[in-house]
């Protein structure tokens, strides 16, 4: 018999075509060998596909196959054997997937992590400078102020000094002048 089995389940439309051929494969390398529980599904399978009532389909099946040596035990058993193929599968691509998943989400999620603590460290320092800068920008409005005060203080003072200086220095011409005439 045909040990293709890509179509042993064909008859599912709920199947992931990709799994399916995997777990399929895993099934054909395992095979036991004679009429087994492999070979029953697909008599079965070529019944139900004549439109065989289901009931009739696995009596007929069963009694070509018991004529090549396959009791129900055996079929039980052989069944039974590819549920453990199946199950050993399972388990591998289970671990596959939980590495798959520490690899692409994993990497991921601690990628995100140290990102995200970049994030807040950069938000801080943002924080800090912004608050740098408030401090800054008070200074400098403060310097200026009194750099305006100091400069008219400056002024003032200058002005009072040099009015002070020409006053002084009149009255001393004037005295010079007077010590000319009068003396």
């Amino acid at each position: 018999m045909n040990k293709n089995l890509s179509k042993l389940f064909a008859y599912r439309t709920d199947l992931d075509i990709k799994s399916a051929q995997f777990l399929m494969k895993a099934l054909e390398s395992n095979n036991l060998p004679g009429f087994d529980y492999i070979e029953y599904k697909q008599a079965l399978g070529a019944l139900l596909a004549m439109n065989m009532d289901e009931g009739t389909a696995f009596k007929s099946s069963f009694a070509t196959a018991s004529t090549m040596g396959l009791t129900r035990q055996k079929l039980v058993d052989s069944a039974k054997h590819y549920m453990q193929i199946l199950e050993k599968e399972k388990g591998q691509f289970d671990v596959a997937l939980r590495n798959r998943i520490q690899q692409r989400v994993g990497a991921k999620e601690e990628e995100n992590n140290r990102l995200e603590g970049r994030y807040t460290q950069i938000q801080e320092q943002m924080k800090r400078l912004e608050e740098e800068l408030v401090q800054i920008k008070t200074r400098i409005e403060k310097n200026n102020e009194l750099r305006e005060n100091e400069a008219k203080k400056l002024v003032a003072q200058k002005e009072n000094f040099e009015s002070t200086y020409d006053k002084i220095q009149e009255e001393i011409t004037k005295d010079l002048n007077k010590i000319t005439t009068y003396l």
